[in-house]
């Protein structure tokens, strides 16, 4: 297993004080928990994955889902079992309209 923790501040978008979670633990895809949190801004990614030495697309899809998403003050834990980026994309957009009760 490997974990990769990503932070980003200068979001926007507060959740509501709840948490929810979405997507089985499973081949080929991945479970994401969400929740606001108190992190002065910042929304704090953790992810734990089968998939070793893929950090750089971890990245790059974090980087991804933060600009589109824009949130503040959001924990985000993710238990992947390989999922392909495409799916980890749909995976946090569910959890986040989940959260929000819908599409932006």
């Amino acid at each position: 297993m490997e974990k990769l923790t990503y932070r980003f501040a200068g979001g926007s978008r507060a959740l509501p004080h709840t948490a929810e979670v979405v997507g089985v633990v499973s081949s080929g895809n991945l479970e994401v928990l969400i929740e606001s949190a108190p992190l002065n801004g910042d929304c704090a990614i953790e992810v734990n994955t089968a998939a070793l030495g893929f950090g750089a697309t971890w990245e790059a899809v974090m980087r991804d889902f933060h600009e589109r998403w824009q949130l503040t003050d959001t924990r985000i834990a993710i238990n992947d079992m390989g999922a392909t980026p495409a799916v980890v994309s749909l995976r946090l957009d569910q959890a986040v309209e989940t959260v929000l009760g819908g599409p932006p």
